[in-house]
């Protein structure tokens, strides 16, 4: 059969006036598109579209399919879109129970023009019957040559989709599952584990740190200047008049003041400005009072003449609607103001970066996705279970988009305060600029985020800030960053469970957390300086309680620790230092401890003996240090139970003895309860219980 002799039906299952929205809520007085709309099903007005999506992205576009690919096509994205639909139920097709989000299909759309592309440059033939089942297995192996797994698994889904739905399809479907019996997953050779692993990168330390402060810097200390320039901007013109009556003598009165300088456009604009280095009339004019649009330095006053006589005596400088502006300390060792002046032309743009930085700041430290962040309305911080919050939509797997809580710090509120202040929109925070009629819905965040890195780079030598290296950043990526920092960090595990969402325990967290929350050997060096961080602050709480003669803990691990103390203390005493010296001391001991939730253990790899851990035990190849699983704190030398730990054991302790209160109990059961027991009053004999 070849490409030219198959012509599509004049039956379709679906008629051509039929709506394609049925299972979907429509907005107030909206018409769903029809089935028989053969270039698109345009949705925007029809069915509310998330905020991170532009117009052009909500459509169902069939224009590229041709002949049976089109009809095709439609009939896919009606059953996606109304799995529950008569005629589909009455085929007997498995279906979803709910329909697809819009934004699914559109990316089943996708991958159906992608496969008739890759059909028709292949010379198979458009009736799917006849298409050989290795064909499709090249189509995949060709595909995980250079696609992430997850795009890779969408194209699957197509495929096994036009299986599934064949009898509803024009010409029909394929005739076979080509991966019968098997997940996509599996069919290309994933395990369960390895599934886990997210392709999603997370940001280098060395873009991490000078982005994210690069956008608090805008937000704490260059936006009030941007504030003030807009509103000193917006009082310029609204007392400035219409009329060029007085013009000379309103220009020389301005001049007479030496603090008064001629706006001169930025030296630093692109070499083809012809602008660069001139008069910025049109500010001046306004400077003096008087409009624009009076054009009053276009006439034969000679006032011109007078502008460029002060000009040739210095009383000139780079345009501003400000006089200075907040100082920073720049990298050659200088200082001075953040930005050479703000005119109007560069003061919308700073406005407009000024917002890109708001969405990095909340997007990085809060964990919500890009369209959670582009849904977030005025309005919406809020105090929840008696913490700051942000209220916003979760889109993501939710076709009603139910509204919820995300806990924030509050840098993070002050940047969505700021975000609020700047927008022009009614509701939403994140779209155009004040003034920009032409961006009132428009905010990409890639194209936003890479144009805030080159902005930054680009005024380096004046703004102070760190040189931000030009890799690619997403908004996905802030997400992946955050949740392994949290995780990786010392004591940030709740943090983790917090922000993601999940009150799943660690063990039994799902596979969304686990993969967010993987290392990454770029943090390696920085992970490993704040474990060690962290273990010093413990440590020197040690100190300073033992010190001030508090109990440390119990245990033979103590009496180790005890020592180091007091020789510290003595060497300290005997200097005549303070504290500072004696935490340099502390440092430089380099005391081997390890702090835990049942213990501390107080193992020195230069002197393991004692360690009940090592015992009898095969070591794996590499591994260095305790082996914490089969710690034993009731018999190992190098353990220490702290005051907190105490509450702990005793607890544990009154548990089994109520479990072992507990009659028919299996003998091996109660022996095994009776053995824990033990273990958790040796414990407390050694702290004294």
């Amino acid at each position: 059969m070849n490409n030219t002799a198959l012509k599509p039906s004049t039956y379709t299952a679906f008629g051509p006036d039929e709506p394609v929205l049925t299972s979907h809520t429509l907005m107030p007085g909206a018409v769903s598109p029809l089935f028989g709309q053969r270039d698109e099903w345009n949705l925007n007005g029809v069915l509310r579209r998330p905020a991170n999506l532009h117009p052009a992205d909500w459509k169902l576009k069939f224009d590229a399919f041709t002949d049976v690919w089109n009809l095709r096509a439609r009939e896919l994205a009606m059953i996606l879109l109304n799995p529950r639909h008569p005629t589909v139920l009455a085929a007997g097709i498995t279906t979803r129970r709910r329909p697809v989000s819009p934004k699914t299909a559109i990316q089943r759309l996708r991958g159906l023009r992608a496969l008739a592309a890759w059909a028709e440059k292949r010379g198979l033939p458009e009736g799917l019957g006849a298409w050989p089942e290795h064909q499709l297995h090249i189509r995949v192996a060709e595909l995980k040559e250079d696609r992430a797994v997850s795009t890779v698994v969408g194209h699957m889904t197509v495929i096994r989709e036009l299986h599934r739905y064949g009898p509803l399809l024009t010409c029909g479907g394929l005739p076979q599952d080509p991966w019968p019996g098997m997940s996509s997953h599996a069919a290309l050779g994933m395990s369960p584990s390895g599934s886990r692993t997210l392709s999603t990168p997370v940001i280098s330390p060395e873009v991490w740190f000078p982005l994210v402060q690069a956008a608090w810097t805008y937000i704490d200390a260059f936006a009030p200047d941007v504030l003030r320039a807009q509103e000193r901007w917006r009082q310029l013109q609204a007392e400035a008049t219409r009329s060029a009556a007085g013009a000379e003598a309103r220009l020389r009165a301005w001049l007479a003041n030496p603090s008064n300088l001629v706006p001169l456009h930025d030296e630093h604009l692109p070499p083809r400005s012809t602008d660069a280095g001139q008069v910025h009339w049109g500010l001046l004019s306004f400077l003096i009072g008087i409009e624009k649009r009076a054009h009053i330095f276009n006439k034969p006053r000679g006032l011109r003449e007078i502008v460029m006589a002060a000009v040739d005596r210095g009383q000139c400088a780079s345009a501003s609607v400000l006089p200075e502006y907040a100082q920073v300390r720049r990298a050659d060792g200088t200082a001075g103001g953040w930005t050479r002046g703000l005119a109007p032309r560069s003061l919308n743009r700073e406005i407009e970066i000024l917002r890109i930085a708001c969405y990095i700041f909340v997007t990085a430290l809060s964990m919500m996705r890009d369209s959670e962040v582009q849904e977030i309305v005025k309005g919406s911080v809020v105090e929840y279970f008696g913490a700051p919050a942000v209220v916003s939509t979760e889109v993501k797997g939710e076709e009603d988009f139910p509204r919820k809580h995300w806990w924030i710090i509050e840098p993070v509120a002050r940047a969505l305060a700021l975000a609020e202040e700047i927008s022009s929109h009614p509701e939403r925070l994140f779209t155009g600029i004040a003034g920009e009629v032409r961006n009132a819905e428009r905010f990409t965040a890639n194209e936003g985020i890479k144009a805030f890195v080159e902005h930054v780079n680009a005024r380096t030598d004046v703004n102070g800030l760190a040189p931000i290296p030009s890799e690619r950043v997403a908004p996905h990526m802030f997400r992946r960053t955050m949740a392994m920092l949290t995780d990786q960090f010392p004591s940030s595990e709740i943090a983790l469970g917090i922000q993601l969402k999940h009150v799943a325990s660690r063990a039994l967290a799902n596979r969304t957390t686990q993969g967010y929350a993987a290392s990454a050997a770029s943090w390696a060096k920085h992970l490993d300086a704040a474990t060690e961080a962290a273990r010093f602050r413990g440590l020197r709480d040690l100190f300073d309680a033992h010190k001030a003669n508090e109990p440390i803990g119990f245990g033979p691990g103590v009496e180790q620790l005890t020592r180091t103390f007091d020789k510290i203390r003595d060497t300290v005493a005997a200097q005549g230092g303070d504290a500072t010296v004696e935490h340099a001391l502390l440092k430089q001991a380099r005391v081997s401890i390890r702090f835990g939730t049942l213990n501390n253990c107080l193992f020195d790899a230069a002197n393991p003996a004692g360690a009940v851990c090592l015992e009898n035990t095969v070591i794996p190849s590499g591994h260095t240090g305790p082996l914490q699983d089969r710690c034993r704190p009731d018999r190992c030398g190098n353990s220490m139970i702290g005051p907190q730990h105490v509450e702990i054991w005793d607890s544990e302790e009154r548990s089994l003895t109520r479990l072992l209160e507990t009659r028919r109990l299996a003998p091996g059961h109660r022996a095994a309860l009776e053995q824990q027991r033990s273990e958790a009053q040796a414990v407390l004999r050694k702290a004294g219980r």
